[in-house]
């Protein structure tokens, strides 16, 4: 974990959450590439959710929102949360498009620049801080794309805490299946990884490819 934001740089993410790392290219070495949550590129689908920065200090005054600031246990003291949050409970009215979006790349789109050396698969974990059963699903994508293998990543356990997770909801499987989230990169150069919101309330630390499908990140 990185030390906690200061000065110009806490600032900027602040003042400017859709644009706070635009220069950032994230390189991948020796089969893996760690992605904060906040050093993304560019974000965009901002119509009815965004993604807002969170820190140790600063706390979005965004309404509703149900959840308190997660900031002391996440990577370097900051993450991000898909806001406003108007659906926590499963008897919250589901509203397809705004609170939840089951079809990726339609709501709340964050985008990062990364220089990947060795193509192939790469598994995707992401750390997340879930805590109930309506703020728990995530969609990563790859170069405008968004391939099946990148749809429903979700969470059930380790509630109320940080936790790494890499499993697909499926119709057999609600909690998700492992070994089902990647992405395939198909040649050297710079890509474009990018993950959208499934429910409002997500709250998002890291990111974690790697090629190997054994790995698993600590929490």
């Amino acid at each position: 974990m990185r030390p906690p934001l200061t000065g110009f740089a806490l600032a900027a993410l602040l003042l400017f959450p859709a644009a706070c790392a635009a220069d950032k290219v994230h390189e991948e070495s020796n089969g893996r590439v760690w992605i904060e949550a906040e050093d993304f590129h560019s974000q965009e689908k901002t119509e009815k959710r965004r993604w807002y920065l969170t820190t140790l200090k600063e706390t979005p005054q965004v309404e509703p929102d149900g959840d308190p600031n997660h900031a002391a246990g996440a990577s370097g003291g900051a993450y991000l949360e898909a806001l406003p949050d108007t659906r926590r409970t499963h008897s919250d009215k589901l509203i397809r498009g705004e609170n939840f979006a089951n079809e990726p790349g339609s709501v709340a789109v964050l985008n990062y620049r990364v220089r990947f050396h060795t193509p192939g698969r790469y598994y995707v974990w992401v750390r997340a801080y879930s805590t109930g059963t309506e703020d728990n699903g995530l969609h990563v994508g790859l170069n405008g794309q968004w391939p099946e293998s990148g749809r429903r990543l979700q969470w059930c356990e380790g509630k109320r805490s940080w936790r790494w997770e890499s499993k697909q909801r499926t119709e057999a499987n609600h909690c998700g299946e492992p070994g089902k989230i990647f992405l395939d990169i198909p040649a050297p150069g710079l890509h474009t990884v990018s993950v959208s919101m499934r429910e409002d309330g997500f709250e998002f630390d890291q990111m974690l490819l790697t090629r190997d499908p054994n790995h698993q990140p600590g929490n």
